[in-house]
């Protein structure tokens, strides 16, 4: 699981009290590295350590931390076999503890600084589909961010989505890092256009994308031969998502458009501090 910093503010923000559980160490065959965390409240979490009975007793031991029936300092030293039905084979020592303020400033420097080491997707259009699509990406080692000019329809979307309010998305275009990927899907073709003439025109772009048919296409072609020479229209996926199921709920074209996304990223993107993994 990706924390991102949004998620961990909405965290935060909603639990004024959590404990840390973190794995301390790890040897042979565990679900996740040394150095992974999560963050455990009352009634909610954020993060994993890797799930299963490994992760319910780290959970049951964080609320009884919280709730002060249990030591101050949990330590868990697990076999993860038969014994509480698991079947990796390795063994884990978990640490649990309060959430102080030091380890809340390294948890933020830890999630911002995973953050920064995604590919970015940035998605224009907070419409039905373009909410589906933020949801989607946020289960894959990418940065996504959800950009619209209408507060309203950004304010539909959970706390936990990176979102930018502008009403110059060109100017978001030319902002971001080289290898980036665009989805287009305003509720206005014209806006449709200019965004995408900007992304084509970057030249550096991992995936442009613009949702649409055939003939949406062939007119954004006759719009960028109006305007200049310098596009390469032939770089614009369009209609996005095409390979998929015909289905055309937005959460089934989501999940097509995100895997086509991914797919043109490097395989090594998103590799992030903590949150590595291994066969369990």
């Amino acid at each position: 699981m990706i924390v991102s910093p949004a998620a961990l503010d909405a965290f935060l923000a909603a639990n004024d009290k959590a404990a840390l559980v973190r794995l301390a160490a790890a040897k042979g065959s565990t679900p996740r590295a040394a150095g992974t965390w999560m963050l455990v409240s009352h009634d909610a979490m954020l993060g994993t350590i890797g799930g299963g009975q490994m992760e319910f007793l780290a959970i049951d031991a964080a609320r009884k931390l919280l709730a002060e029936k249990g030591s101050e300092t949990p330590v868990l030293d697990l076999a993860l076999g038969p014994e509480i039905g698991q079947c990796c084979g390795g063994k884990v020592t978990l640490h649990v503890s309060l959430l102080g303020a030091d380890d809340e400033a390294a948890i933020r420097a830890e999630v911002a600084t995973n953050a920064d080491a995604l590919p970015s997707v940035f998605v224009f259009g907070a419409g039905h589909v373009g909410r589906a699509l933020v949801k989607a990406l946020a289960l894959l080692p990418v940065r996504a961010v959800l950009v619209d000019s209408r507060q309203e329809e950004l304010d539909r979307t959970g706390p936990d989505a990176e979102k930018r309010l502008t009403a110059l998305p060109e100017e978001v275009v030319r902002a971001a890092r080289a290898g980036s990927a665009f989805v287009v899907m305003t509720h206005e073709h014209s806006l449709d256009f200019l965004i995408v003439r900007e992304t084509l025109l970057r030249g550096d772009a991992a995936y442009v994308g613009m949702i649409g048919s055939k003939t949406k296409r062939a007119s954004f072609e006759r719009y960028c031969a109006r305007q200049d020479s310098a596009v390469d229209a032939a770089r614009l996926v369009c209609p996005i998502g095409a390979q998929g199921s015909r289905d055309k709920r937005p959460e089934v074209i989501a999940a097509f458009v995100a895997a086509e996304v991914i797919a043109t990223l490097p395989a090594e993107a998103g590799t992030v501090v903590s949150e590595a993994s291994t066969d369990a």
